[in-house]
């Protein structure tokens, strides 16, 4: 079934249409032969003008802004350079975490197979998110992250730095999360296998504000995907 670009919009004017990018879907059109369509194309379809102004991993659903015009865009393109910009998410972690305005400053280098990255004091480009706990779970935290850059993968490697690894990011040391961990008494049919209660990475953008052409500053809020949302009522449910 193809997605309705129009369904995934929060918000739209002259200059600037914030949609919320579901999970599993490329920003842009891949470099790799398997081309399973992008945002970017889907936003084309809608009007051909649309210019992402930054991207989100496939995996990561959430607030994605698009420029409707080359003024608009380089308008935003110089808040995100000067970071004015403010991009907050919500991961669902492993392990019980009090973060309150914690920093993570450490610099990032990507791997050369361009899939990864790792922490490099040396070569790596400067990095840092701040982090807040937002509820702790049994097992569990929901946090929130605010990059201050925007390297790639900036968000999971740090939460890795501080042994607070998204949930279902097995790259950065993230393990799957089950029902049967949060359920006491939970009982799986026989000759079942038990699937994950997210089958991604639990990384959701869910804000973005900036500054409109005429200064007037916006914050767009994107409500959580069904499977996030899923997520964090299932923890409400059984992980207090």
């Amino acid at each position: 079934m193809k997605l309705n670009f129009a369904d995934l919009i929060l918000f739209e004017n002259d200059d600037f249409l914030i949609v919320n990018k579901p999970p599993h879907l490329a920003t842009l059109d891949e470099r790799t032969l398997d081309r399973g369509g992008s945002v970017l194309r889907l936003a084309k379809e809608y009007n051909p003008n649309l210019q992402a102004a930054h991207r989100l991993d496939k995996e990561t659903s959430g607030a994605l802004a698009f420029a409707k015009n080359r003024e608009a865009y380089r308008h935003l393109a110089m808040q995100f350079e000067h970071r004015e910009v403010t991009k907050r998410y919500h991961a669902v972690v492993g392990g019980m975490h009090d973060l309150e305005g914690v920093s993570v400053y450490l610099p990032i280098l990507p791997l050369k197979n361009g899939t990864a990255v790792t922490i490099d004091r040396v070569k790596g480009k400067l990095a840092e998110t701040i982090f807040n706990t937002l509820k702790v779970y049994r097992g569990f935290t929901l946090v929130e992250c605010i990059p201050i850059t925007g390297r790639m993968h900036q968000i999971r490697i740090h939460l890795s730095c501080l042994k607070a690894p998204i949930v279902c990011d097995p790259q950065y040391g993230g393990v799957p999360i089950f029902l049967s961990s949060l359920k006491r008494k939970f009982n799986l049919k026989k000759e079942t296998e038990e699937q994950p209660l997210i089958q991604r990475v639990a990384l959701h953008a869910y804000s973005l504000s900036f500054s409109l052409m005429d200064g007037e500053a916006i914050q767009v809020v994107a409500p959580y995907p069904k499977d996030m949302d899923v997520l964090i009522k299932q923890l409400n449910k059984w992980g207090v």
